[in-house]
């Protein structure tokens, strides 16, 4: 059946090239200026390992999930249990995570994503308000605080200039997947508006695992003098996703359909609303004096039933971030100074409750009493400095240090119904320097090298011992980052090309013990190094006037172990770092015509992980393939309409998509270390726009 299907879209696209054509590309990945840093410049001149994702890169993807898309890209891996379960780690950083992302920062439009306590959530986010990702690895960036990892900057989708439209596009694809989607937007010289509302919803493969998501997107710039812009930005998302959790190794053979019993007895999920607002403005004083500043606050209300218990949740956010620069000469040298600040303020709030789902089998879970409630305030502040110093036409210098102050205080509400005390907690000032300088070898061509250092703070729930008491001898992850690599256009930029070597050194490498079915206690258990090899490989095969064909591949082979490791009486020293594979490659081909059809295809390769500290079990290796093809006309001179289809893992294969590490059989039950992938799965959809 998929041989007929895939046969049938190759020769569709086969018949089309013929009588068509396209347009030339010579504008080099390269010359793209990056928006993220405080101090703008191109992609080829940044002393640094950054990847860039366009709107372009997204829309060759099923348009539903990042996951695809960011495992393109080197260094990175994005596991993918559910729409709703994922963890995303650079470079081996936030691997050993028991759930979901940390260690690394995330912002949309300047509006942090991550929480207070380091924990960051970009799934929620509707992929068609999206217009570019990029991803710095590493603490590359003194900007941005707590991120050991690296940044992921993700800016919000704008309508193009002196234009204006209404847009409904719908998919619908195995699994019962539907998403609904209506999006309009406006622009002048003085005015852009972007808004969007997208409904999502998915049976999934696995027993109790289906999804629904509504979100709403608005962001706007309205240019207010000549020297003034103001911008924003609001999202609104309402989800509920239920959750199948993971499973043992015989049903992911076997039966990877199955939930969790547990979970499916209890009918586990998680909902909540969540809101996310922002306000910047923009001023440029003259050409040497420039300052950007944002308000922003995120509210969150959330529940979730679990066997084990019932949480029900509140969160809200209050924060600010601002820098000024400063352009001219040093020394007759051309430079750049950015001095900011980012603060944040959050307030959280959980109760948990008896789940009795035991009690009436088939009813799902049934809230019972109340036996824990907890208020903690968070708060983080980043002071940075960065300059970038042009020492001669050839030789560009950046450097920085930023001081972070992370603190938790914590109450216990429930225990202490009458004048309960607060227990605050500092981690204490923090520093983070940072020099690179990148050389232009000749046109088109740079090498660079920096070095710098970064941290992570431990959340909330690592600081606490099981007695509920804050451990005052918790030490933040400290790290030190050295790389060399190149970046290069070739062949009249027909050929891009990026190498890079790294490694990173860790110390104070923060463990999660677990002491019972949901407790975990952080430790400081050692010292890890991460070291690596990372490239990437951009080739316009054939640019003629009819079609083009660019190939792409990108790997990265990892060098990840554990250098002092003691948790208890159990050593692990110089075993592999678990949670992260060996290597990942990833090979695609990109087909393009002029009269509006196009092929994509994607090719990765994950290889072996290892599940647990002591390196005793290992997940296998896997490869998927997906394909995509579009057709975009026009009808009637006024409506844009694209329909597309497509295949993901074309070749049905089966394997782990997301791993649970170190995970822990209670009672003669196996450890359930797996979550299952969809297996062959097909899509397909079309969009109808009025552009005027």
């Amino acid at each position: 059946m998929f041989k007929n299907h895939l046969t049938f879209l190759l020769f569709l696209f086969c018949t089309t090239i013929v009588f068509s054509q396209v347009k030339k590309d010579t504008i080099a990945l390269s010359e793209v200026t990056l928006k993220g840093s405080p101090i703008k410049n191109a992609l080829q001149n940044v002393a640094a390992s950054v990847s860039v994702i366009t709107s372009a890169d997204i829309n060759k993807s099923d348009g539903i999930i990042l996951t695809p898309i960011l495992n393109k890209i080197p260094g990175v891996t994005m596991q993918q249990g559910a729409l709703n379960t994922n963890r995303i780690t650079i470079r081996g950083i936030g691997a050993r995570s028991q759930y979901g992302t940390n260690k690394i920062k995330a912002y949309f439009d300047r509006i942090p994503l991550t929480s207070g306590e380091g924990e960051t959530t970009i799934d929620d986010i509707d992929l068609a308000s999206i217009e570019k990702i990029e991803i710095i690895k590493g603490p590359n960036s003194t900007s941005f605080g707590s991120g050991l990892g690296g940044v992921i900057q993700l800016f919000s989708r704008e309508t193009p200039l002196l234009e204006s439209f209404g847009k409904s596009t719908v998919t619908f694809g195995s699994f019962g997947l539907l998403q609904s989607r209506i999006s309009a937007g406006y622009s002048d010289s003085k005015t852009n508006v972007f808004t969007s509302y997208t409904d999502l919803q998915s049976d999934g493969f696995r027993a109790n695992s289906s999804y629904k998501r509504k979100s709403f997107n608005l962001h706007g710039k309205q240019k207010i003098s000549s020297n003034g812009s103001l911008s924003f930005l609001g999202t609104f998302t309402r989800l509920k996703a239920f959750i199948p959790s993971s499973i043992n190794e015989t049903d992911l053979k076997n039966n990877p359909e199955k939930a969790a019993a547990t979970w499916a007895a209890a009918q586990g999920f998680e909902s909540y609303d969540k809101f996310m607002l922002g306000l910047g403005y923009d001023h440029q004083f003259s050409e040497k004096w420039s300052m950007q500043t944002s308000v922003f606050s995120n509210f969150k209300d959330a529940y979730e039933p679990r066997p084990f218990d019932i949480l029900d949740e509140k969160t809200s956010t209050a924060g600010f971030r601002s820098n000024v620069n400063y352009k001219d000469r040093l020394f007759s040298l051309p430079f750049e100074l950015s001095l900011g600040t980012e603060l944040l303020t959050e307030k959280y709030a959980y109760s948990l409750f008896e789940n009795l789902y035991q009690s009436q089998p088939g009813h799902g879970s049934i809230k019972g009493d109340e036996f824990s409630a907890i208020k903690q305030n968070r708060n983080y502040t980043n002071y940075f400095l960065q300059m970038e110093l042009w020492i001669s036409e050839k030789l560009h210098l950046e450097t920085g240090v930023a001081l972070n102050t992370t603190k938790y205080s914590l109450e216990d509400v429930f225990e202490n119904n009458s004048g309960s005390q607060k227990m605050p907690f500092t981690f204490g000032n923090v520093w983070s320097p940072r020099v690179g300088l990148s050389y232009k070898v000749s046109n088109g061509k740079n090498i660079f090298t920096s070095v710098s250092k970064g941290f992570s703070v431990p959340s909330v729930a690592e600081t606490l011992t099981p007695e509920g008491q804050i451990n005052t001898n918790l030490k933040p992850e400290i790290g030190w980052n050295y790389e060399l690599g190149f970046k290069g256009n070739w062949l009249k930029n027909k050929v891009y090309t990026e190498v890079t070597f790294y490694t990173t050194q860790i110390e104070n490498l923060l463990v999660a013990r677990r002491t019972a079915n949901d407790q975990f206690v952080g430790i400081n258990a050692g010292s890890s190094s991460h070291s690596g090899f990372e490239f990437l490989v951009n080739y316009k095969l054939l640019e003629l006037t009819q079609f083009q064909i660019t190939p792409y591949f990108s790997g990265a082979v990892n060098n990840f172990k554990f250098k002092e490791f003691l948790d208890g009486d159990a050593g692990y020293s110089g075993n592999q770092l678990t949670g992260v594979p060996e290597k990942q490659f990833n090979f695609g081909v990109d087909l393009n015509t002029k009269n509006g059809f196009s092929v994509n295809t994607s090719f990765r390769t994950m290889g072996k992980i290892p599940l647990n500290d002591s390196n005793t079990k290992y997940s296998e290796r896997y490869s998927l393939l997906d394909i995509k093809t579009t057709y975009v006309f026009t009808i009637l001179k006024i409506l844009k309409t694209e329909l597309n289809a497509g295949v993901n893992n074309a070749l049905d294969t089966k394997y782990a998509a997301n791993i649970l590490p170190n995970a822990v059989g209670f009672g003669n039950a196996a450890p359930r270390y797996f979550y299952p992938g969809n297996p062959i799965n097909y899509y397909g959809g079309f969009s109808v726009a009025y552009v005027f």
